[in-house]
């Protein structure tokens, strides 16, 4: 998988999902270097006040599974530019009593939506219920301004279509409704990366889908370690093959109304 991930997670600091005993045993999240850490695969970086993990290779991500990592979180900045984001994540999370057609529309509206702001965005299942729409952008904002234009498109969906979406991430404002998490574009906030196992039974990943798939997804947590190589064997290229050569810029804000 290493070519799949690596792309993903590499130079850019780390937060991790660890269970050394398996799912069935206690996991942790870790976002710091712990003891017996191999500094030479695996990197201590340190982010203004923040310490982080951060990886250069195979052999780094290696080290990462021999230490129990069920799950990486990366950053959407790189160690080279920390302080601005160059990806953007949307997480549809559904509310009791939300369908996944429901979901599957949302993620579309969401695209739709960054489409009238001039954006490309893709799409992935994250291993879990819902679904993560992600927005590669040239690192020039700053972390509060990708949190505050993030926040303007929840917020905006959130009015115009008040039955189906909600930016508030309070658990009764989300009963029916889909909450467009954008918390995710913090200092610091990370989400799932693409192609990570999650510490769930059944061994989920997230996965990159392209937009034509997107009708035919069943469930957020639909490929899992059993499924992924026979979908990858079946592919036609990368799904977010593009994702590297996406020059787009997050729009000022006197440009955001549609």
């Amino acid at each position: 998988m290493a070519e799949h991930i690596l792309p993903h997670i590499v130079n850019r600091p780390l937060s991790l999902v660890r269970c050394p005993g398996g799912i069935q045993k206690e996991c942790f999240f870790q976002k710091h270097a712990w003891a017996g850490l191999d500094n030479d695969l695996v990197r201590r970086v340190k982010v203004s006040d923040d310490e982080a993990v951060a990886i250069q290779d195979l052999a780094g991500l290696l080290a990462l599974v021999q230490a129990g990592v069920l799950e990486i979180h990366p950053w959407g900045s790189t160690l080279k530019n920390p302080e601005k984001p160059n990806r953007l994540v949307f997480d549809l999370d559904p509310g009791d009593g939300v369908g996944w057609d429901a979901v599957v529309q949302g993620a579309v509206d969401v695209r739709d939506h960054l489409q009238g702001l001039g954006l490309v965005s893709l799409v992935r299942t994250p291993g879990g219920k819902g679904l993560h729409v992600v927005v590669p952008v040239r690192p020039s904002a700053s972390w509060d301004g990708a949190k505050t234009f993030a926040a303007d498109v929840a917020a905006a969906m959130a009015k115009a279509s008040p039955a189906l979406y909600t930016d508030t991430m309070a658990k009764r404002a989300r009963t029916g409704r889909i909450f467009i998490d954008y918390l995710r574009n913090g200092r610091g906030a990370t989400a799932v990366a693409a192609y990570s196992t999650r510490a769930r039974a059944g061994a989920p990943l997230s996965t990159p889908i392209t937009w034509e798939e997107l009708p035919a997804i069943r469930s957020g947590n639909q490929y899992r370690i059993g499924n992924l190589a026979a979908r990858l064997s079946h592919l036609h290229g990368d799904p977010w093959a593009d994702f590297g050569n996406v020059d787009q810029m997050i729009p000022k804000a006197g440009r955001r109304r549609r």
